[in-house]
């Protein structure tokens, strides 16, 4: 299967690292012009770069702005036209005991992990209507059917995205525009190297050793018994958003390595 993008436009939030930059990287090598998003001129730069780099030829634009805010994303939106493909990759998460999250906090992960998709999609949509093409990506998890205890938090904002996600397709129906929603599980991406550094230098074991005892120990449903890579779950959402994926609408994908114990 060759996918081929050329002659479309996307826009990967938080595109800067991690998994955002390998959907980044994915839809540029398939011929997409992307649109780098990160809260800083030198993340974004950076990334381009890199990309410049990887990928000869590639056609990048900066789109720097924090998405926490309508503010924010009004800001993004003033740099943007004819937008084809859009992946909500924007968000943030991190352990806190429920008693201990606050109002404050539930808010900001409410606007960063769902009004952002919210407010784009809101402005986007219409124009990929029109066209009779688009495609959106909400980047959720598998925390949104596995709600952490220690992330409640941050699983009810992974659950909201997938009842967003079948609502716009829904919505959208027949247009020939898909809404899908793509479900990582444990992943070795730039956040988790984060969290880990301290026990890499502890142990010296490589990050790669130390993924799997975490994925062996918090997530032993896992059916691959390892994290998954960027590239792995980018892969998936690359395709989605590929015109070979035009009959898959309203689904949750699921890059979890079989953590979720489910046949569905």
């Amino acid at each position: 299967m060759k996918i081929d993008l050329s002659g479309k436009v996307a826009l990967v939030t938080a595109s800067t690292g991690g998994i955002g930059f390998a959907i980044a990287k994915g839809l540029a090598e398939s011929g997409a012009d992307v649109i780098i998003n990160g809260r800083s001129a030198q993340s974004v730069q950076g990334a381009i770069t890199r990309l410049q780099h990887d990928i000869h030829g590639a056609t990048l634009y900066p789109a720097i702005a924090d998405l926490s805010s309508a503010a924010g994303v009004e800001q993004l939106l003033g740099t943007l036209s004819g937008v084809d493909i859009l992946v909500n990759n924007a968000g943030i998460y991190g352990p806190q005991d429920f008693y201990a999250t606050d109002d404050a906090t539930w808010e900001n992960y409410w606007q960063t992990n769902v009004m952002s998709g919210v407010r784009l999609s809101r402005a986007l949509l219409p124009a990929m209507v029109e066209k009779g093409w688009g495609r959106v990506v909400f980047i959720s998890s598998e925390s949104a059917c596995n709600i952490p205890a220690d992330m409640i938090h941050y699983g009810v904002t992974k659950t909201a995205q997938l009842s967003l996600a079948r609502g716009l397709a829904k919505f959208v129906a027949g247009s020939g525009v898909t809404v899908n929603s793509v479900l990582p599980g444990p992943t070795l991406s730039d956040g988790f190297a984060e969290m880990m550094k301290d026990e890499v230098a502890k142990t010296g074991k490589p990050l790669e050793q130390l993924a799997k005892e975490f994925v062996m120990a918090n997530r032993p449903a896992s059916v691959i018994q390892r994290a998954a890579s960027v590239e792995e779950v980018a892969n998936m959402v690359v395709y989605v958003c590929s015109l070979q994926a035009s009959a898959t609408s309203g689904a949750a994908l699921r890059v979890d390595g079989g953590v979720i114990d489910d046949i569905v």
